[in-house]
């Protein structure tokens, strides 16, 4: 087990989240360019890595459950409202409750998202995810204190959520060494709809990071990096 792994994506939502208190604009440029970074970085792991290793291993019937996670993801979205791309739509009504749809399908996503780290050679992905989960951690701190949630609520929240990703690989781990059941033969099955959640995921950062589908320069830098980098990471393996 590489503790590393646990450490960095842990962290990476508990920047996002507890940053919310010390940023007044929750729509900051810098966490625009993280986002369509991370949205070009994630897509091409999931081209370059994820997508070959599952169908080599899993056969083409690994591609049914790549458009069931494809389509999963659509769902759970109507839950979430979008925030796993670090969206924040805001409400203008006077009634406040806890969003407990967004939290409970924002959390299985991240939990889903940790699942493909434990199988292969994922470091890259590591990365990805984490700068991913910064602006989604950061608009589900918004959601929350729009919906006047206390502050040390919202530290316990962040907390779950930043542990759901960990809990993810930990039991991707197990059930990939066949320590739970003998349910890691249908671990091809699992990495195909964790994929079909990635490929969702990352397009629609890439299209609706920019207004009108049109990238600015620096957005433009931003994704040809992220995908730059993982092409790197292909390249030198």
């Amino acid at each position: 087990m590489e503790f590393w792994k646990l450490i960095i994506l842990f962290a990476s939502c508990l920047l996002g989240g507890f940053a919310v208190f010390f940023f007044k604009n929750d729509n900051s440029q810098r966490l625009k360019l993280i986002l369509s970074f991370s949205g070009a970085y994630l897509f091409a792991i999931t081209v370059l890595h994820l997508i070959p290793e599952v169908y080599q291993d899993g056969g083409p019937s690994v591609g049914l459950f790549v458009l069931g996670g494809f389509l999963f993801q659509i769902v759970l979205e109507q839950f979430s409202e979008g925030i796993e791309h670090g969206h924040v739509h805001r409400h203008s009504h006077d009634h406040y409750a806890f969003p407990l749809g967004i939290m409970v399908s924002l959390c299985l996503h991240a939990f889903l998202e940790g699942m493909p780290l434990a199988q292969g050679h994922q470091n890259e992905l590591v990365f990805g995810i984490a700068l991913h989960h910064i602006p989604a951690a950061f608009a589900l701190a918004s959601v929350l204190l729009q919906n006047r949630v206390s502050r040390n609520q919202i530290y316990i929240l962040i907390v779950v959520f930043a542990l759901m990703t960990p809990a993810g690989y930990l039991l991707s781990g197990s059930i990939s060494r066949g320590s739970i059941g003998d349910i890691d033969a249908y671990f091809d099955k699992i990495m195909g709809i964790v994929i079909g959640i990635f490929l969702h995921i990352s397009t629609t950062i890439l299209f609706e990071s920019s207004v009108d589908h049109h990238f600015n320069k620096k957005k433009t830098v931003a994704v040809l990096a992220g995908t730059a980098i993982a092409l790197a990471g292909f390249l030198m393996k």
